[in-house]
């Protein structure tokens, strides 16, 4: 595995940051990728159109487990217009590139992500009812 991945990808393999729950999360939302078995969900604290507070749980291989986790460490505090700007590539680069048959790995944390924001932005303009 260490010969296909950077040393950034091996470290949150390794060392996963913000992995778990959020009791207060205001969007939560999941994301798989049925053909290689692996599904994401994101527990998000949004305030003010930013992102106060984001976790998540996986069940995956280790390049989707490092993509969700970059993915948290990227968006902290990050207003969600930025986090509708990230993209797969974005993500990749942030731990040193990955192989390309595993893009798809950072296309899922990417994805759910977007799919966040917009879940978030439906409940705020009323078309959607909120997390309780």
């Amino acid at each position: 595995m260490s010969g296909l991945y950077s040393a950034k990808v091996l470290d949150h393999v390794h060392n996963p940051r913000n992995v778990g729950s959020l009791d207060d999360a205001n969007v939560v939302v999941q994301a798989g990728d049925p053909g290689c078995g692996d599904a994401l969900v994101f527990f998000i604290k949004i305030e003010n159109d930013i992102i106060h507070d984001i976790k998540f749980l996986i069940k995956g291989c280790g390049a989707a487990i490092a993509t969700s986790s970059v993915a948290t460490e990227l968006v902290m505090g990050m207003p969600l217009d930025e986090v509708l700007a990230l993209n797969d590539q974005v993500i990749a680069a942030a731990l040193d590139g990955l192989p390309e048959e595993k893009m798809h790995c950072s296309n899922m944390a990417a994805s759910a992500l977007h799919a966040a924001v917009a879940q978030y932005q439906s409940t705020v303009a009323g078309d959607a009812q909120p997390i309780v």
